[in-house]
């Protein structure tokens, strides 16, 4: 028996189009989120460091060895890791990027109040125990859930945030420290981490229900690119560690931290070696953060083509072929283009390493594959600084500890060729 419709309905009102739910995808406000918590932490911890050097010399007489050992606590960011990625992959993205967050405000609050040398390296260790829950380690969760059809491209502008973080932190430090002291420099840190820890606590969610709930709003990407591979499932640690091609990934994600740990932190005493001036070896640091943006968005996209891992590869063989001509070109005016040509592989780094994690053993483990594998750069954090050192006081140039650096950045491209992925994550190989 049929029924007729009701007066003032469509016959086919039961199978009407749903019509799309206000708001934007959720997955917007979270990228940008992730990528200030990112940018602004390493900005304010690691570009801003040298701000505070001769304020903290002319205030207690610290000694430039005393001052720049607290670098060396970046060792418990490697240790750390692995076991932030396990709680990350627990109990999810935001707890501990809150609790990560607040490590990070509360060293940067100690620096404020500090009348002692033990109470700067006691803040340093908080700061740098902060540092991996509140940048790559949710970043590439976070990202790989919510837009995993187009992770690459996403985790480029995510990852910007770090240089973008340079770019505005250090010029931020030296008005706050000129104006009113190095001790509000440290607070007004203090204060900006506070207010990204209020974001994180309304905004970051990553569980799937949360991402199939936000479908239908605006800009959402299509089902099947927020049904990216390895989006559920993945393997263990169990299973990668009977896999060659992990220590192949571990190998290639370890030799970039001799850029952050070498390269970065003297090119410009090298440059300075060179005869070019203090101000002018600055522009050098700007040239990588600038250049590390293009980078990261080249290299983020690309990566969606020819897969994270060739994608990094290259941007590792870039790095070795820019060491050498940065040796060639010496202090000549062609180094600003040898330096940004560097740039375009030393910027791809961020945005590379959690990607080739994601794309060859899912999602289920990520943020525990990518601690180990993070851990294992704390060799080169730790022998990289101390070699280059030693051969600056034998030859009085960086041109030896560059030329070694080349070779291992080849190695590595070379290691991440080798680091073949698997059939299909979740499966057993």
């Amino acid at each position: 028996m049929s029924v007729a419709p009701e007066e003032g309905s469509s016959p086919d009102a039961s199978t009407a189009a749903p019509v799309k739910r206000r708001g934007l995808y959720n997955g917007w406000y979270i990228a940008l989120i992730a990528s200030m918590a990112s940018g602004i932490t390493i900005g304010t911890s690691n570009y801003a460091f040298g701000v505070f050097i001769e304020p903290l010399e002319s205030q207690y007489g610290w000694t430039r060895t005393e001052i720049n050992t607290a670098l060396t606590f970046g060792v418990a960011s490697a240790l750390i890791s692995p076991l932030v990625g396990r709680w990350i992959d627990r109990f999810g993205s935001m707890p501990v990027m809150v609790g990560s967050l607040v490590l990070v405000a509360v060293g940067f609050f100690i620096y404020a109040g500090m009348t002692s040398l033990w109470h700067f390296y006691a803040a340093s260790l908080l700061l740098y125990l902060g540092l991996p829950g509140a940048t790559m380690l949710p970043s590439g969760r976070l990202i790989s859930f919510w837009f995993a059809g187009t992770r690459g491209r996403m985790m480029g502008f995510v990852t910007a945030g770090n240089n973008l973080g340079g770019l505005t932190m250090v010029p931020l430090a030296a008005l706050v420290v000129g104006t009113a002291g190095w001790r509000w420099g440290y607070v007004t840190f203090g204060v900006i981490i506070l207010a990204i820890i209020v974001l994180v606590v309304f905004f970051i969610k990553d569980r799937q229900s949360d991402v199939a709930a936000a479908r239908d709003k605006r800009w959402a990407p299509a089902a099947s690119e927020a049904d990216g591979p390895g989006s559920a499932v993945g393997y263990s640690l169990r299973e990668v560690l009977h896999m060659k091609a992990f220590y192949f990934l571990a190998i290639g994600h370890a030799i970039p931290t001799f850029s952050y740990a070498v390269v970065l932190t003297q090119l410009i005493p090298h440059l300075e070696s060179q005869g070019i001036s203090s101000g002018a070896a600055s522009t050098g640091v700007m040239l990588l953060a600038v250049f590390g943006i293009l980078s990261k968005l080249i290299f983020g996209r690309l990566s969606e083509s020819i897969t994270a891992r060739w994608a990094m590869s290259i941007s590792l063989a870039i790095q070795a072929v820019g060491l050498v001509l940065l040796i060639v070109v010496g202090g000549s005016s062609a180094v600003w283009f040898v330096i940004a040509f560097y740039a375009m592989g030393f910027g791809a780094m961020g945005a590379l390493i959690p990607l080739t994690v994601a794309e060859a053993y899912g999602m289920r483990h990520f943020g525990t594959l990518l601690g180990v594998t993070s851990m294992v750069g704390v060799i080169p954090m730790v022998i990289g600084p101390l070699m280059a050192g030693l051969i600056f006081d034998a030859y009085g140039t960086y041109d030896v500890a560059f030329a070694i650096m080349s070779v291992m950045f080849a190695l590595g491209a070379v290691s991440m060729a080798l680091a073949r992925r698997p059939s299909a994550p979740g499966t057993t190989v």
